[in-house]
């Protein structure tokens, strides 16, 4: 519900852009994944144009349709994008995020 609102924001999906341009960690959960649909790089394209990505099944066709590269896992790494499904997912979520602030 709340990724809906805030894609509206441009803010937020300026944040979104500066974070992956600079290789810094994005990590979205559930409708999450929503905001990377609307997050458009500098050319126009969604940010999650050709990354592998995954989300709750309900925004499984906006991800698709967005240029994704979607795949039912709990938890998905494509650079510094980190995606999952669901809330039974977290425990696996929090551990790739971890991981990833580690490197």
């Amino acid at each position: 519900f709340s990724p809906d609102y805030m894609r509206r924001s441009d803010a937020m999906l300026a944040f979104i852009v500066r974070m992956l341009e600079a290789e810094k960690p994005v990590a979205a959960i559930c409708h999450g994944p929503w905001m990377l649909c609307s997050a458009r790089t500098p050319d126009g394209k969604p940010v999650c144009a050709g990354r592998h990505t995954t989300s709750f099944v309900a925004i499984k066709d906006d991800l698709i349709n967005a240029g994704a590269k979607w795949v039912d896992e709990a938890v998905v790494v494509d650079g510094p994008l980190i995606t999952s499904r669901t809330p039974g997912d977290l425990t696996l979520f929090c551990q790739a995020i971890i991981k990833h602030t580690a490197q």
